[in-house]
C-alpha cells in the first residue's frame, strides 16, 4: 500500500515518537510510507528506511494562524498531488490538531485524524472564552470526520466530552515493540546517575503537572534523586528552587533514547492531569520498571487498572502521590503482570491496514 503520515514536526514529544514508530512499522511490512512534516524540525532519530518530506527548509518553522494554516495546506496539497503521480495514496493519517486542521483544509483524500489526547480535558485548563472557541474549532474539525483514537478513554472523550455524534471513530492502540525497547535499553549511557533514582519522562507543560510531582517529591523521604527527562526551562528550575529541591532533582534534558534511563530507574512516575495513551507507562512495563501514576483520563487505568490498581492515585493530590511513591519503593508492584498483548506491533499494523482496505478497523 501507499501511505502518508502527516504531522506538524518531529520535535521531542511522545506523540511524534509514536507516529515515527507507526511509520517504521508499516514500512517494515513493505508498504510505501511517506512522512510529511509541516515544518522541518526534527529531534527524534528517524528510521533511514523512511521517506521524510518537509514543507519548510530544515530548521525553519512554519507560520501559524489563519494565513499560515492556509499556506501550509496549499503546500501540503501540492506535495500530495506530486507524490500521487505514480499512484494514489491508499491511506493518509494526520496527528495533532494543527496538522489535522491543515490536512482537512488541504482536502486530502482517504484522510483519518489520529487523536492522541483527551481534548475535553485539555479545554478545562483554559480560560472560559478560549475554551469555548477551541471547543468550536474541534467540533468543526472532527465532527463527521474519520478519527483514530489511541485509547478507549480518548474515544469516549470524543463522544461524550466533545459530543461528536457523527464522527467515525476507531480505537487503535499505540504499537509497542518489546524486544526493540529492551535492546535499546542496553545502550551505554554514561550520563545516567550512579545512585538510585526515580524518573519522570515528559515535556514541561501544564498537563504534565511538574508542580504536583515536585510537591510530592518534597514529602518523599527516600535517599534518591528525581530525574526529569525534559528540556531545562527557567520556570521549571524556579519550581525546583522554590521547593528547596536543587540537590534532589536532576533535569537530564531530552533523550533520543530514554530507555536506558527508564530501565535503570527504581520507579517511573506520571503526574499528569490528562493523557491519551501514555507510552511511557507501556515502555516502563515492557522494561519491568514499576510505575506510579495519577488515574487521569485516559490511558493509565486501561494499562494498570487490572494488574496494578495500587499504582494509581487521585489527580491533584500531592500527599497521595508521595505515599504511593514511598509504598512502591518499599514494596515493588508486580509490573510484570501488566498485559501488553493488545499493543503488539503486528496487531496495530493490521488495524491501520484495515483502514486502507476496508475503510474502518472496528467502530468504537
Amino acid at each position: 500500500m501507499k501511505i502518508a503520515l502527516v504531522t506538524s514536526n518531529l520535535r521531542g514529544g511522545g506523540a511524534e515518537k509514536v507516529f515515527l514508530r507507526i511509520a517504521s512499522l508499516l514500512s517494515a511490512r513493505e508498504h510505501e510510507v511517506h512522512v510529511i512534516l509541516l515544518e522541518h524540525l526534527v529531534d527524534h532519530a528517524v528510521d533511514p528506511a523512511l521517506t521524510v518530506h518537509g514543507l519548510t527548509a530544515p530548521g525553519q518553522p512554519c507560520r501559524k494562524g489563519f494565513i499560515g494554516k492556509r499556506v501550509a495546506a496549499w503546500r501540503l496539497r501540492r506535495l500530495v498531488r506530486r507524490l500521487e503521480r505514480d499512484g494514489a495514496f491508499d491511506l493518509i493519517i494526520s496527528t495533532l490538531p494543527f496538522a489535522d486542521e491543515v490536512a482537512a483544509l488541504a482536502g486530502l483524500p482517504r484522510l483519518w485524524h489520529r487523536i492522541a489526547n483527551t481534548l475535553s480535558a485539555e479545554l478545562r485548563r483554559l480560560p472560559a472564552e478560549k475554551a469555548r472557541r477551541r471547543r468550536e474549532r474541534y467540533r468543526r474539525l472532527y465532527d463527521g470526520a474519520k478519527v483514530v483514537a489511541v485509547s478507549d478513554g480518548v474515544a469516549r472523550d470524543l463522544r461524550e466530552g466533545l459530543g461528536l455524534d457523527r464522527t467515525q471513530i476507531v480505537r487503535i492502540y499505540n504499537p509497542l515493540d518489546v524486544d526493540a525497547l529492551r535492546e535499546l535499553a542496553q545502550a551505554p549511557q554514561p550520563e545516567i546517575p550512579d545512585r538510585p533514582y526515580v524518573i519522570h519522562v515528559g515535556r514541561f507543560a501544564g498537563q504534565k503537572r511538574h508542580d504536583l510531582l515536585l510537591d510530592a517529591w518534597q514529602r518523599v523521604r527516600a535517599d534518591m534523586i528525581l530525574v526529569l527527562l525534559t528540556q531545562p526551562e527557567p520556570a521549571l528550575q524556579a519550581m525546583i528552587a522554590e521547593r528547596g529541591l536543587n540537590d534532589r532533582v536532576l533535569i537530564a534534558g531530552f533523550q533520543p533514547n530514554p530507555y536506558p534511563w527508564i530501565a535503570r530507574a527504581q520507579l517511573l512516575v506520571l503526574s499528569s492531569d490528562h493523557e491519551g495513551m501514555p507510552n511511557v507507562i507501556l515502555e516502563a512495563a515492557a522494561l519491568h520498571t514499576p510505575v506510579v501514576s495519577t488515574g487521569c483520563p485516559s490511558g493509565p487505568r486501561e494499562i494498570l487498572g487490572g494488574a496494578c490498581p495500587e499504582c494509581l492515585v487521585p489527580m491533584n493530590d500531592a500527599t497521595a502521590l508521595a505515599e504511593a511513591i514511598e509504598s512502591a519503593l518499599q514494596r515493588r508492584p508486580a509490573i510484570e503482570n501488566v498485559d501488553l498483548s493488545a499493543f503488539h506491533a503486528a496487531s496495530v499494523a493490521q488495524a491501520y491496514e484495515r483502514l486502507a482496505t476496508a475503510g474502518d478497523g472496528g467502530m468504537v
